[in-house]
């Protein structure tokens, strides 16, 4: 286990600048548009979103911008279900532009690009996840880190695209989506589109602080919660050859812990099992998006250990004594998602051990039952929506 390790190099992707003097190359071959006119006017997408705080989620209609010529045109076949979703949709954090079509854990296939692409074509698996832009000049962009941004980031939904006209973006609950090139993942065609989706936001979100600490056979990886997040820190943890420990408040969890490849789980609130982890865990992953006290977490740490926290609770968390930190030299720290070339390695990480989200797929008119469920936890592990069953595209757009 090594703090710190370094993301790998930026993708990078640059743009290429043709030579006013030199013969226009010709640009890939791309799909036929979508729609009558869509090679000057933007596609129309079928899509579900929400046009109030609380509408639902209801069937819209989405204008996707013409394909530029670094962009690439994706036709979406599964989008994941996030929590965030939920709150974002239903303005639980803060003012929200609407009409809002959700989803960053997108699924599809290449329809069409443009001009200067030339690293996917008409026909690959590929995947959109939270970012399509960022200002990618700053230091944190230059170093392959998007998701820290310092100028601030493009989300896949809900945020004004500079780039593009200042435009609300709306995310993959839709039959179509068009991404800047930089910002698509291949997806190895041995993976499950479906079960692949959630890989794109809860995959790469517990990935990136495991290869942060460079998780290795030998260490020993606790994880506080079994949800969408919990349940792939435990697959990942134990494919980079970990210890994983469950801690879980519910007993009911115990047999699903270990189905999911956990080698032991302890019941956080029974305190002489919390006893008896003192000082047995290098690196806890913290999915648990409810206050509750980390300070007996703290104590089952080894020298040098850390707590990432992942989940983000509505309100303040109880204090964190100082002195579990300083007694044992322990970091807590906040771990986002990952920039475009970590997730790509997760991607590839994820194929070769064979590792996907436990999904459940979900048609559209079953996405407010879904987003109920979601908040009530009655899912194992993630909801995925089937783009095929949206509704047609009708002739104007809602947004």
């Amino acid at each position: 286990m090594t703090p710190g390790r370094p993301v790998p190099p930026p993708l990078g992707k640059p743009l290429v600048v043709a030579d006013e003097t030199a013969e226009a190359a010709p640009s890939t071959p791309a799909a036929a548009p979508s729609t009558p006119g869509a090679q000057g006017t933007p596609t129309l997408a079928a899509a579900y979103g929400a046009t109030s705080a609380d509408s639902g989620l209801v069937p819209l209609t989405v204008a996707r911008r013409v394909p530029k010529e670094d962009d690439v045109e994706i036709e979406i076949d599964f989008c994941g279900l996030c929590h965030s979703d939920v709150h974002a949709t239903r303005g639980e954090w803060g003012a929200q532009s609407y009409p809002l079509v959700p989803g960053h854990e997108i699924v599809g296939r290449v329809r069409s690009v443009g001009s200067a692409v030339d690293d996917f074509a008409p026909g690959d698996l590929v995947g959109v996840g939270c970012l399509v832009d960022s200002c990618r000049e700053c230091d944190s962009c230059l170093e392959g880190l998007e998701q820290y941004c310092e100028r601030g980031n493009v989300g896949t939904y809900g945020v004004k695209d500079a780039r593009n006209g200042n435009s609300v973006t709306q995310g993959g609950y839709s039959t179509s989506v068009v991404v800047d090139r930089r910002f698509v993942l291949r997806v190895p065609e041995g993976l499950d589109p479906a079960a692949a989706a959630p890989l794109l936001c809860a995959g790469i979100t517990t990935y990136s602080p495991l290869r942060y600490f460079d998780v290795e056979e030998g260490d020993v990886v606790g994880v506080v919660g079994l949800g969408g997040l919990g349940h792939m820190a435990v697959k990942i943890a134990k494919a980079m050859g970990a210890h994983v420990v469950v801690f879980t408040t519910s007993e009911a969890k115990f047999e699903a812990a270990i189905e999911l490849g956990a080698d032991d789980v302890i019941l956080s609130k029974d305190p002489e099992a919390m006893e008896g982890a003192n000082r047995t865990i290098d690196v806890i992953i913290d999915t648990v998006a409810a206050p509750h006290d980390l300070n007996p977490y703290f104590r089952t740490l080894r020298l040098n250990g850390a707590l990432f926290q992942l989940g983000l609770p509505p309100t303040d968390m109880p204090p964190v004594s100082p002195g579990a930190l300083i007694r044992r030299r322990l970091s807590y720290a906040g771990s986002l998602i990952g920039g475009i070339a970590e997730t790509q390695e997760m991607l590839d990480f994820c194929a070769g051990h064979g590792v996907v989200s436990d999904v459940e797929v979900v048609t559209a008119r079953q996405l407010n039952e879904a987003y109920d469920r979601m908040v009530a936890g009655d899912v194992k592990y993630r909801f995925v929506l089937d783009t095929k069953t949206l509704q047609p595209a009708s002739e104007k757009a809602d947004v």
